[in-house]
């Protein structure tokens, strides 16, 4: 499995570990914790997908990031415990593994070389952290929304025979708050672009057509 955690791991202690944590299923819109729940585990998304929002005081809702397969969330109380900084939600049929907070404590002292490993994982989501911030001071929304297509295919994209398929599995909703716009302006940006032939558009879906364009744009 690709992700920090194993990442460190021969084939038969990585398969040991798995096999020791929990397993969870999830439909689409049920939550695995809400922003301000005690950080007490880990998790892996074994299939499916899962967002990571905040909400304000006034109830609007930010969406941070969309987390597939082999992705890992959870892990910051392993080395700052208290309350959650997000919510995490499904956002499609999802399989997850959990391992809890002293179970893993217990496992990282056993094997030192992981911690390091988490970490880089950690840093790499900081780094995408700010990219977006700075997405948001300076670049335009169409921008943002071609870059954001550009992240989703390179994550969950299929490649076809009329271009890179997206099953991104998110509403309009969702997908504007994901780019930090309003769900009318980022309609509008993914109309342009279908006019013009870049993408085509689908339920929860999108197909990428001239991902040039679209890196151009994105800049």
């Amino acid at each position: 499995m690709n992700t920090p955690l194993f990442a460190a791991l021969d084939e038969e202690t990585a398969g040991q570990l798995l096999e020791s944590m929990d397993r969870i299923h999830l439909n689409r819109g049920e939550t695995v914790f809400h922003e301000g729940d005690p950080g007490d585990s880990l998790y892996i998304i074994l299939s499916g997908k899962v967002k990571l929002g905040r909400s304000s005081a006034d109830g609007r809702e930010s969406l941070l990031s969309v987390l597939g397969p082999g992705e890992m969330f959870g892990e910051l109380s392993v080395f700052d415990p208290g309350p959650r900084l997000s919510s995490a939600t499904a956002v499609s049929e999802t399989e997850l593994v959990s391992l809890g907070h002293t179970q893993l404590r217990a496992f990282l002292q056993e094997h030192p070389e992981v911690p390091m490993q988490m970490l880089s994982g950690l840093a790499h989501r900081l780094r995408r952290t700010n990219e977006d911030l700075s997405d948001l001071v300076f670049t335009d929304v169409p921008g943002r929304v071609a870059k954001a297509l550009l992240d989703l295919s390179a994550r969950f994209g299929t490649r076809t025979d009329k271009g890179v398929l997206v099953k991104h599995d998110l509403t309009q909703e969702e997908l504007a708050q994901l780019v930090g716009a309003s769900r009318e302006t980022v309609n509008k940006a993914l109309a342009d672009f279908a006019s013009r032939g870049w993408i085509v558009l689908g339920a929860k879906q999108v197909t990428l057509i001239d991902l040039e364009r679209l890196r151009r744009r994105s800049r």
